[in-house]
């Protein structure tokens, strides 16, 4: 399994290129790179742009493995605003596009959202009739990802939706494509399951993994803390990886810390490479 890190673990304003050489010198094997409004990796990137990124990533001796996007939050698929369902579906087809420049096969996306936690002026959808735009977002959108063969990698995440292994399960076997999936986060689950046991309940349908550690006391969102820190049981967590046969990249997904930029990058090398291990 590659050991990766997200661009979100780099401090605001860092290039991609600066994100890409610091990562390589830090000693990581992979990169997920991000979808934003404006700038390097955006909407309004045009392929020669992206291309240049990635023969940047190559020339330097690291893999670009995922493109992820916290554009969902903004233009949610589920959302009471039609036109703004739109607008996500225009998102994910952009994202779609930027991951064959980029020539990895699996993107993340956020399938809607009930309520967002941290957002109380966020809207409200009644928890069916988001599971239903959602269903219905991905069979549509599925056939973009067949196109440019690439899978959309639905994450859980806290949206309100989709809160249990069986659920998600369900959910992308009813898309019924094999280029809709699961991205899952190994912390994301602790607020409300056992990672351990989704991980078998998903199987063969887990795309790609993001990682992160999580604190029960808490129940907030400053219970996520560094990996190795928190109450993820990182032992039966890999044995239920290795089980099902999962072998793509490991994606840490942590924020820099405030007064070390890079201190939380080296520190969690040296955790994904003990959880590798394990």
């Amino acid at each position: 399994m590659k050991k990766g890190i997200s661009i979100w673990g780099f401090a605001a304003g860092t290039s991609v290129r600066d994100a890409i050489r610091t990562a390589k010198d830090i000693g990581y094997e992979a990169i997920e790179l991000a979808q934003n409004e404006t700038g390097e990796t955006s909407l309004e990137s045009s392929r020669d742009e992206i291309e240049s990124i990635v023969q940047f990533a190559d020339e330097t001796g690291i893999a670009i493995t995922s493109f992820a996007s916290g554009l969902y939050w903004k233009y949610s698929l589920t959302s009471n605003d039609g036109e703004v369902r739109e607008k996500a579906r225009a998102v994910c087809r952009n994202q779609l596009d930027i991951a064959s420049w980029l020539g990895v096969d699996a993107v993340l996306v956020v399938p809607g959202a009930v309520h967002i936690p941290w957002d109380s002026s966020a809207e409200v959808v009644p928890y069916d009739l988001a599971y239903d735009r959602a269903l219905e977002a991905m069979k549509e959108l599925a056939a973009d990802a067949e196109k440019h063969k690439v899978t959309i990698g639905v994450e859980n995440v806290w949206n309100g939706m989709l809160m249990s292994p069986l659920e998600m399960r369900d959910f992308i076997d009813k898309v019924g494509s094999e280029y809709v999936a699961a991205y899952f986060d190994v912390g994301n689950v602790l607020a409300f399951g056992m990672p351990e046991h989704w991980i078998p309940i998903l199987g063969d349908r887990i795309k790609r993994v993001h990682v992160k550690d999580f604190k029960w006391h808490t129940m907030g969102m400053g219970s996520f803390v560094g990996l190795l820190e928190g109450d993820v049981n990182w032992p039966e967590v890999m044995k239920a990886f290795r089980d099902i046969g999962y072998d793509g990249p490991l994606i840490a997904e942590l924020s820099a810390y405030t007064h070390d930029k890079e201190a939380m990058l080296r520190h969690t090398l040296t955790s994904l490479e003990s959880i590798a291990t394990m």
